[in-house]
């Protein structure tokens, strides 16, 4: 790993929040492209999800999704339920900001993008009684969308559309919509 990343890494634990919102920012830029230094930091991110500080278990998350296209040894399919598991976190911004990133995992390849596929689906249509039900779902349809944008497949959208005509409020559903406008 080059040094920049390695101070990266090290500005998470910085004591200056603007050291760590800028190092953080420097990682999520550097892992939309695959990185050669994936496995040198994934054993301690997946520590990180079930971490005491949210912001670790929040990052972890994010930079795992992040780092799977990176993932030529399929680490992810394993360790996918405790990413997953952050999406559903007791702190709800915690959890809000694993599921916007949890697409990035479908990247990595067919067998990725099918349980990344059928985790949403299956979150969209059963979380009504969670906790910001209407975020979550208009979360998911952002991660359809993010998905349709990087890969151009209609079955995506159409699968998106009929999970929004699953909504029984209109309100919600018009919401929804806006995503695919």
């Amino acid at each position: 790993m080059n040094p920049t990343i390695q101070r990266y890494f090290t500005d998470l634990e910085s004591p200056d929040k603007q050291a760590q919102y800028e190092a953080y920012q420097h990682l999520i830029e550097a892992t939309r492209t695959e990185v050669d230094w994936a496995y040198e930091v994934w054993d301690q991110l997946k520590e990180d999800l079930t971490n005491k500080d949210a912001h670790k278990r929040s990052r972890a998350a994010q930079f795992l999704s992040h780092l799977a296209i990176s993932d030529l040894e399929k680490r992810i399919i394993d360790d996918f339920p405790k990413v997953w598991a952050v999406t559903k976190d007791p702190k709800f911004v915690t959890a809000r900001h694993s599921l916007q990133s949890i697409w990035r995992i479908a990247l990595a390849g067919a067998e990725q993008k099918q349980l990344v596929m059928t985790h949403l689906v299956d979150r969209f249509k059963n979380c009504l009684d969670e906790k910001n039900y209407t975020l979550i779902r208009f979360d998911i349809q952002q991660n359809f969308r993010h998905l349709f944008d990087q890969s151009g497949d209609e079955k995506l959208k159409q699968l998106a559309i009929e999970l929004i005509e699953l909504e029984e409020k209109a309100k919600y559903q018009k919401k929804y919509k806006t995503v695919w406008r």
